[in-house]
């Protein structure tokens, strides 16, 4: 199963667990006192109202984003796009798009298991929804507002001409396939502007909307944000195949920046609870995990994953190879976001969701 559905299909089951279990205490472990006289109840009254009033401000910019994406898209009389003519409009697509991209990657964590379709029908990849079109032969309309939707699929368009081979080579031999191309006609460039464009405008204007008290469940989004450290490893390695995240503005790097980012600013919510509960140890680990990622990060330059070597394995990775850029960074995210490692940042969140009678995450 994908990763990405298959995440949404675990966040499910622990949004039914945690709403079975919203009244329940967390218990103190044993040998421990809290540290505050805030019950429970008053830290997740807490916790929901700050975490949808931090977070509304970035769907907010993604949403606005959006909205400047379909307001720059040209829509000229008997023509496509024009690489010269349109140069200033396309320029500003990508800026707009970018700004989408980093809102987004900053909110992932707890969004996505909220709202598992919205977040597939904005943020999947291509291969994503292919996977899940193959028996109706894929997309073969790129502009319209069915089937491959979202960021990527507007990043598929915009980038096309700065597109990497390797990613090219990965995706024509998906079932389903169809070459990437900016709109070549009137037509084209109408429909990109007020079908798919339009469809990312009301997709993201959903999550606005539905960006309320009552429907964030903190249980779930924890564990989200468990689920997104975790899949820091996959989104490293798939650069190895062409399968990266935003593989055609080579923005991969800059996403998991945004991913960590949005991860500390949500932990903080949790933080005083977590202590409360004794969780002083788990608390520092996870730090530590945090700190870990961003000396990894902060030691490549730009917003693109390092090209792997041409020889690299991930299952078998040489000590040449792990020595390259992509080698070290591939070591050091493997190592900070192993669930099987107890030193990790996903091993300690883990742990601290035990503190907070939260589901652990499990990798699907």
């Amino acid at each position: 199963m994908n990763q990405r559905f298959a995440i949404a299909a675990v966040s499910l089951v622990l949004l039914a667990c945690s709403s079975n279990n919203s009244s329940a205490p967390a218990t103190t472990p044993p040998g421990t006192m809290p540290m505050s006289n805030e019950t429970d109840d008053q830290f997740k009254a807490d916790i929901t109202t700050s975490m949808q009033k931090t977070f509304l401000v970035e769907l907010q910019t993604l949403h606005q984003a959006a909205i400047d994406i379909q307001t720059a898209a040209p829509a000229p009389t008997g023509r496509g796009w024009d690489p010269v003519q349109d140069a200033a409009a396309i320029t500003a697509m990508k800026d707009a798009w970018r700004r989408a991209r980093i809102a987004y990657e900053h909110i992932e964590g707890a969004v996505a298991p909220l709202f598992p379709d919205v977040d597939a029908a904005i943020d999947a990849r291509y291969d994503d929804f292919l996977s899940q079109l193959a028996s109706a032969g894929g997309d073969s309309d790129l502009f319209d507002d069915k089937g491959v939707t979202g960021m990527h699929a507007v990043e598929r368009i915009l980038y096309v001409d700065t597109t990497p081979q390797y990613v090219v080579d990965f995706e024509k031999v998906l079932p389903g396939y169809k070459r990437a191309a900016r709109p070549a006609t009137e037509q084209e460039a109408a429909e990109f502007k007020t079908k798919l464009c339009a469809r990312l405008v009301t997709d993201t204007k959903t999550l606005v909307d539905q960006w309320t008290p009552a429907k964030i469940d903190i249980a779930t989004a924890y564990a989200g944000l468990v689920a997104l450290m975790t899949e820091q490893r996959e989104k490293v390695n798939k650069a190895a195949t062409g399968e990266e995240e935003s593989r055609y503005a080579q923005l991969t790097l800059a996403d998991i920046h945004g991913n960590l980012d949005g991860t500390r600013t949500a932990y903080a919510l949790f933080e005083p609870w977590i202590l409360a509960r004794g969780g002083s140890m788990q608390d520092m680990g996870i730090k530590a995990g945090f700190d870990a990622l961003q000396v990894a990060y902060d030691a490549n330059t730009g917003d693109a994953i390092p090209q792997p070597p041409p020889t690299w394995s991930a299952e078998q990775p040489s000590a040449a190879d792990l020595m390259t850029p992509f080698g070290k960074l591939y070591a050091s995210v493997r190592a900070a976001a192993d669930p099987n490692d107890a030193t990790s940042v996903v091993a300690e969140m883990n742990s601290a969701a035990d503190l907070l009678n939260f589901k652990r995450f499990k990798t699907p």
